[in-house]
């Protein structure tokens, strides 16, 4: 019968967890044992004493006995290393990882002989969609990202008709059309704004515009990028530049420009320049999902908003964290999804000849599988 353990995350600013009650119940149903650490579900809005009447048992944080009886730790983002020393060899970490080029992670795995999973590798097919944490997660941010920027704008969202006259909708610029980039777009329509969307991908103009948007046609050149097994590929310098190029006179008249453009593993690519912001009003705002990742957007910050000659620059990294109570139910459904065809008969068993496995199996008892991701000694 497996052991399964949810720690407190301990990461600073993160308010998620990585089960509710609902999942642990239905953990449960699959033959395992879940202790919650007290505490681990409060930022989220789940108490302890739903987990206990869900049937898990409560544990103290991080309590090293309850650690080393773990077959199986669930997390948001990994645990420290010192933590992680604590598990029991061939125990199995699953969560957001964090995995690229993350030696320190890689040592801690090789280190206490454990496996992991990360949701980050998880492959983009259609059977995988119900475990696809990136995706509910950047569902959040891309809606969030829309409620800021329309927190922060001087202006009006809808167009109002009103007796001393009519006020026109606000504009709002959608760089990426991911999945972020579309609940923006949706967001944005639902509160009445005009909205344009800029990706390098014209496949995606279908999916823009029946959200009600304007797709502005990416330039004409021969290296035009595509996707590969669902990610937006990284385009080439000559092709951002002229996007750049086309980008900045509808920036010059947008309001809201909401920046989602990301490439695993890389620093995302900087779509809006300082000459683009020098053309935007006073009173705009940028909001850029990706300045954890380097920034879409020139002199955007992490967690701070920058006053740049009048037009606010919020730098919106970790949005699920401000919506944690459905951030951690939908990304627990996501953990279930990808774990319960592993649980059978009250054995945990890992197929690694299964795609979705394989994708996201980084270690295997110790041993690097990704080693194209994680690579101990990388910088």
């Amino acid at each position: 019968m497996p052991r399964l353990l949810i720690p407190v995350e301990t990461a600073a600013g993160e308010t998620r967890v990585a089960a509710s009650p609902e999942t642990v119940r239905k953990f449960i149903g699959l033959g395992c044992t879940v202790s919650v650490e007290r505490g681990a579900g409060a930022r989220a809005g789940f108490v302890d004493t739903a987990y206990a009447d869900a049937g898990a048992e409560l544990v103290a944080a991080a309590d090293a006995s309850s650690w080393s009886q773990a077959d199986l730790l669930l997390c948001v983002q990994p645990p420290a290393a010192s933590a992680l020393a604590t598990l029991r060899r061939g125990a199995l970490l699953v969560g957001l990882l964090s995995p690229y080029s993350n030696a320190e992670l890689a040592s801690a795995l090789q280190g206490a002989g454990l496996s992991a999973m990360a949701l980050e590798l998880l492959p983009r097919i259609s059977r995988a969609q119900s475990a696809d944490a990136l995706s509910s997660q950047a569902n959040i941010a891309g809606y969030k990202s829309v409620l800021l920027g329309a927190g922060a704008l001087d202006r009006y969202f809808p167009m109002l008709m009103t007796a001393a006259g009519t006020v026109q909708p606000a504009r709002v610029v959608v760089l990426g059309a991911g999945v972020a980039g579309l609940q923006a777009v949706a967001t944005a329509r639902r509160l009445g704004a005009v909205v344009y969307v800029s990706d390098i991908r014209p496949a995606v103009k279908e999916q823009v515009e029946s959200l009600g948007a304007r797709f502005i046609d990416p330039p004409e050149m021969e290296d035009k990028p595509a996707e590969s097994g669902g990610y937006a590929k990284q385009a080439s310098e000559a092709f951002l530049a002229a996007q750049r190029q086309q980008l900045s006179d509808q920036l010059a008249e947008a309001d809201v420009a909401i920046c989602t453009a990301q490439v695993p593993g890389r620093r995302a690519p900087r779509l809006i320049s300082e000459d683009m912001l020098d053309r935007m009003r006073p009173g705009a705002v940028v909001v850029d999902l990706a300045v954890a990742q380097g920034g879409n957007c020139a002199d955007t910050q992490p967690s701070q908003t920058v006053d740049r000659k009048g037009v606010k620059l919020i730098g919106a990294n970790d949005l699920p964290c401000t919506v944690p109570n459905h951030a951690s139910a939908l990304y627990a459904r996501n953990l279930l999804a990808l774990l319960e065809p592993t649980l059978k008969d009250g054995q945990l068993s890992l197929d690694t000849e299964d795609e979705l496995i394989a994708g996201c199996l980084i270690a295997q008892d110790g041993s690097i599988r990704r080693g194209d991701v994680l690579t101990p000694g990388a910088n």
